[in-house]
């Protein structure tokens, strides 16, 4: 296989099932958010402890089934839709129980906090914004392309990483 395939040259590109859109298409930009807020993960896995990398790279699988339904349009035959991961919708619930574990080791949050104190907390926090600026991206799509726990967990998502920022400024 080929990386390069000139089908997008012209300014478009395929998504899942055949169709294609241009390139500045809403879906387009919603799983292109997607994917550098993988990237970003990624690059806080890189320094991360054990555990914490483990948590980041589920996320990241979690990314990469999240940008194959967001490249799937609803009208999309079944067949093409039957193919897509199968979603979590556990996967809120997961992020929740990890920030409430975290905030109980953590001194209550009294003010706005300023981004940084230590390598992995400036990189977790840059993927929270990341996070955030997908999640805008999303639901400019959203009408009835994106499922309800789908947007909980995107949502979650970006707490979960505040959460693991300031903790990581603790450490």
């Amino acid at each position: 296989m080929r990386i390069y395939t000139r089908g997008g040259d012209s300014g478009s590109t395929g998504l899942f099932g055949g169709k294609r859109v241009a390139k500045g298409d809403l879906r387009v930009q919603a799983y292109g958010d997607s994917d550098e807020l993988n990237a970003h993960l990624g690059w806080c896995a890189v320094i991360a402890d054990q555990p914490l990398r483990e948590m980041l790279q589920r996320e990241q699988q979690r990314l990469l089934d999240f940008g194959a339904h967001l490249a799937t349009p609803s009208t999309a035959n079944e067949k093409t839709r039957s193919s897509l991961p199968k979603w979590d919708n556990q996967a809120s619930a997961v992020l929740e129980s990890e920030i409430d574990q975290a905030d109980d080791r953590l001194e209550p949050l009294k003010n706005f906090i300023l981004p940084g104190g230590t390598e992995l907390s400036a990189r977790l926090h840059i993927a929270r914004t990341v996070c955030r600026r997908c999640e805008r991206s999303v639901c400019l799509l959203a009408t009835g392309e994106v499922e309800v726990e789908q947007f909980a967990w995107l949502n979650r998502l970006s707490d979960w990483l505040f959460t693991q920022a300031r903790v990581a400024s603790t450490a």
